[in-house]
């Protein structure tokens, strides 16, 4: 014990600030990794592998085994080497949002060229009649990353916003009733979209656990891209928004439309995502609401 209370001893009596601030920038780092992997597969996998070399050196130190020990020596290059192999979607995605955080956002919708307000009222009052009918619908806004890949998926149609439009698309069993209706400015460019799917596991937490492909879909564009997407349940009727990996359930229209002119009223993110915050605080947890 005396000995222990030495050695600590002599590690703090070696400690600076210099030696604080590398400590707390490798945290810094660790920190990010894990927060940027919540609530996805990927933790999983990440849990497995810390626990996995947790194991190996509690075995090697404990235990002499030289062949074993030589094999975890290096087999660790290879560890090393794989690891970008399994995180790519989730690396990816953390420097894409580094990359757009110097960025100052800019609605796509053009105040002196495009009535903002018509094009956002029209998606809404659309979102309120589906809900009320209970047709499902999946509509993505595209903002800053571009959404070319998906929209050549689906059938342009290059078209201007209207409810009547929008509820003719998701009208069931119509020829572009499946899929989803990509807006870009106040156009529809396409309908009958494929949209990647949710690797999150936020949606499986939740009671409602029949929500289906497109509550995923909604969610899975909202990882893989910065854009929007509004959702009406087939099943329930009700209205959900999905951005940054997360989803903002059971809206009313009014409360919808205060979220689209929160996103695209012309001004620079940070007066933006400062409104947002005041107007939905539980929209920035990870959690689904439910």
């Amino acid at each position: 014990m005396t000995e222990f209370l030495n050695n600590l001893f002599f590690i703090f009596q070696r400690i600076s600030w210099l030696s604080v601030f590398d400590i707390m920038l490798v945290t810094l780092i660790f920190f990010g990794l894990l927060y940027s992997l919540r609530d996805t597969q990927a933790m999983a996998l990440l849990r497995g592998m810390i626990l996995l070399a947790v194991a190996l050196i509690l075995l090697n130190s404990l235990v002499e085994l030289p062949a074993f020990s030589w094999f975890a020596q290096n087999s660790l290059p290879a560890l090393i080497i794989s690891v970008p192999v399994i995180f790519a979607p989730e690396i990816r995605r953390a420097l894409e949002r580094l990359g757009r955080a110097g960025v100052v956002w800019q609605s796509p919708l053009k105040p002196e060229d495009i009535p903002l307000e018509q094009t956002i009222h029209a998606l809404v009052s659309a979102a309120a009649r589906l809900s009320a009918r209970q047709h499902g619908a999946l509509i993505v806004l595209q903002r800053l990353d571009n959404l070319e890949d998906y929209i050549r998926t689906g059938v342009q149609l290059n078209a201007r916003v209207t409810p009547e439009i929008l509820l003719q698309i998701f009208y069931p069993n119509t020829p572009l009733h499946d899929g989803g209706v990509i807006i870009v400015g106040s156009k529809i460019a396409a309908a009958s979209c494929v949209m990647p799917l949710s690797a999150s596991g936020v949606l499986n937490r939740t009671p409602e656990r029949q929500m289906g492909l497109r509550h995923r879909a909604a969610l899975g564009t909202s990882e893989a891209s910065d854009a929007i997407a509004v959702v009406v349940s087939e099943e329930t009727g009700g209205i959900s928004v999905a951005h940054a990996g997360r989803m903002l359930r059971r809206l009313d229209p009014e409360r919808l439309e205060n979220i689209l002119t929160a996103f695209f009223r012309p001004q620079e993110e940070s007066q933006k995502t400062g409104i947002f915050r005041k107007l939905f605080p539980g929209f920035f947890s990870r959690k689904v609401d439910k």
